[in-house]
């Protein structure tokens, strides 16, 4: 039971870490690699720093500030002691005058003259006051006495009361300060600014093959060509680059493979139903041939949907497009077959895709809507990111727990194979595969009309 409740108390002081605790903690962290790199070398030396100036205001400023005040307490009671031993006015002149060249303290007395009683407000000292209060009360147990800075810091005046006359020293700030600490300041803060600027050249160094890495990896998911580039900076991002190359290649190659395996296909495919086409035409009219012809059209059209499948875009160069223009010219193609489409398109926007592949994917699209609506209303419009591409009809639409499913290759909603009620299932895939190699998303829904709606996100 004891470990019950003890495990019931870990999970939630583990609960409370990660929602109070952690989770601000990975809100508030940079984002980029630079910034938490910047992030992990400033802050050890901010701590650092933190800790050498408590250690050196806590131990050698507070030192160093009794001990001169302890110097200046000292001078004043060794003044005040030999005019209690030398009395007379010119006794007292004298020994001014001597403390004034010998002590560095502007000295005088003003005769007759008494100090406001304590209060808390004149012993509301500061660092350096307190100090020199201090030590004050140690030489001059039972004097009463005031101390003031002025305005500028340059010295401190002090008021002492005697028998019949008010003492008042100023003491110039040469005798209480030491510099001593704006230097281990200024060098501390020197070293740490000398520090921080490597660290900075260095790792806008080190950042410099991460991005060029990173871009060249985002331009050869779209499927643009990427040359072969220097691997530079730490050893671990060589290697990352060098895999990069080889991955590239490999994967090329596999491409120029299937490109080339595709075309003899092509040739071996479309030469027997070519002869078949041929003896076909030469046979006498019968129901036979009507069925065959169709037969073999519907195998032709197959084949072309494979081979569109397989082959891809990749023999396709990227072309800065203007992509109002092409929407223009898809939209004009499927009015001409009869389907009913309306266009919203933003003007001057160019991007670069592979304009026969991206134009073809489209076109996929508009004749799947077509097949089971009967009207189709596109829009075309971009934000600060991504190119958006709405694609609505009011057809039958496609059942939420199908959509995924129409991506897949030779995936039909209608299960036979009647080319009537649709092509050979590549359409979709051909479209999604186009798009992704344009570094793009395409997802369905539901459209305001009641039918599908596709919508294509591609990245300016």
């Amino acid at each position: 039971m004891d470990r019950l409740v003890f495990l019931n108390r870990l999970a939630l002081f583990d609960r409370l870490h990660r929602k109070f605790i952690a989770s601000p903690l990975k809100r508030m962290a940079p984002k980029t690699l630079f910034a938490r790199s910047i992030l992990i070398v400033v802050l050890p030396i901010l701590l650092l720093q933190i800790l050498v100036t408590y250690i050196f205001y806590e131990r050698h400023w507070d030192d160093v500030a009794r001990r001169l005040a302890q110097g200046v307490a000292g001078d004043i009671a060794t003044v005040i002691s030999m005019m209690d031993r030398f009395p007379g006015e010119a006794a007292h002149q004298y020994i001014l005058s001597t403390v004034r060249s010998q002590m560095r303290l502007a000295i005088s007395i003003d005769e007759g003259g008494r100090l406001p009683p304590d209060s808390d407000e004149l012993k509301s000292y500061g660092f350096l006051e307190s100090h020199l209060a201090a030590a004050l009360q140690e030489s001059l147990p039972a004097r009463h006495f005031i101390i003031s800075t002025n305005k500028k810091l340059e010295s401190v005046i002090i008021l002492i009361q005697l028998p019949n006359s008010v003492l008042q020293v100023i003491v110039h700030d040469k005798r209480l300060f030491s510099t001593t600490t704006y230097i281990f300041v200024m060098w501390m803060v020197g070293i740490s600014l000398a520090l921080l600027t490597i660290a900075l050249l260095f790792l806008r160094n080190q950042m410099r093959p991460i991005r060029q890495l990173a871009a060249a990896a985002e331009q050869f998911g779209k499927g643009q060509f990427v040359e072969d580039f220097k691997s530079s900076g730490a050893q671990e991002i060589r290697l990352a680059s060098r895999a990069f190359h080889v991955m590239k290649h490999r994967i090329l190659r596999q491409i120029t493979q299937r490109t080339e395996m595709l075309a003899g296909v092509s040739h071996d495919l479309r030469t027997p139903l070519t002869r078949m086409k041929l003896q076909l035409a030469m046979m006498p009219e019968s129901e036979d041939r009507h069925s065959l012809e169709g037969d073999v059209e519907d195998m032709q059209k197959m084949v072309e949907g494979y081979l569109s499948f397989a082959q891809g875009q990749e023999a396709e160069a990227v072309e800065k497009t203007d992509i109002p223009a092409l929407f223009e010219d898809i939209v004009n193609n499927a009015r001409r077959q009869g389907a009913k489409v309306s266009l919203k398109a933003m003007r001057a926007l160019v991007l670069s895709v592979r304009p026969n592949s991206f134009a073809r994917s489209i076109t996929n699209l508009i004749n799947n809507a077509a097949r089971y609506a009967n009207e189709i209303w596109i829009t075309v419009r971009a934000d600060d990111t991504d190119l958006i591409i709405v694609i609505d009809d009011d057809g039958p639409g496609i059942p939420a727990e199908k959509q995924s499913d129409v991506f897949r290759p030779f995936y039909r909603l209608d299960p036979s194979r009647n080319a009537e009620t649709g092509g050979s299932g590549l359409g979709m895939t051909i479209a999604r595969d186009v798009i992704h190699g344009h570094g793009g998303q395409i997802a369905l829904g539901t459209s305001p009309a009641g039918g599908l709606r596709i919508e294509i996100r591609l990245p300016l």
